[in-house]
């Protein structure tokens, strides 16, 4: 398990990383915005190594606030990890984040979920 936390702001935003199987829950935690976006960035894209992008479920019911930035970084992940034949899954966002991904279509390009458990079992 690994944790991120933004420096200066621990209690606005965290990172802890969990295998299931052969998925890695990405639990994020606070909020999305700006100032954290090379944070969650880092936390979804590894360079390499054992946290590389491959199969991802991003654990959302922890994120009380996303801006345009969150949405920026989730595209690039989806991204990488549909380059490397893997996937990314969006779990239990809280009912104004998931406004947020649907506002902007996002809801349409990656899958939603309403809970960790369908997110790993769709």
């Amino acid at each position: 398990m690994t944790d991120i936390e933004s420096a200066g702001r621990p209690d606005r935003f965290s990172v802890v990383h969990r295998l299931v199987g052969d998925v890695r829950v990405v639990t994020v935690q606070g909020e999305i915005d700006h100032d954290v976006k090379k944070q969650l960035s880092e936390a979804l894209l590894p360079e390499s190594g054992p946290l590389a992008p491959s199969r991802i479920v991003v654990d959302l019911s922890g994120v009380t606030f996303m801006d345009s930035s969150g949405i920026n970084v989730f595209v690039a992940a989806h991204q990488t990890a549909s380059g490397t034949k893997g996937w990314l899954r969006i779990a239990a966002p809280q009912e104004s984040v998931l406004r947020v991904l649907q506002l902007v279509g996002i809801d349409a390009l990656i899958t939603c979920h309403p809970t960790i458990e369908q997110a790993l079992n769709p």
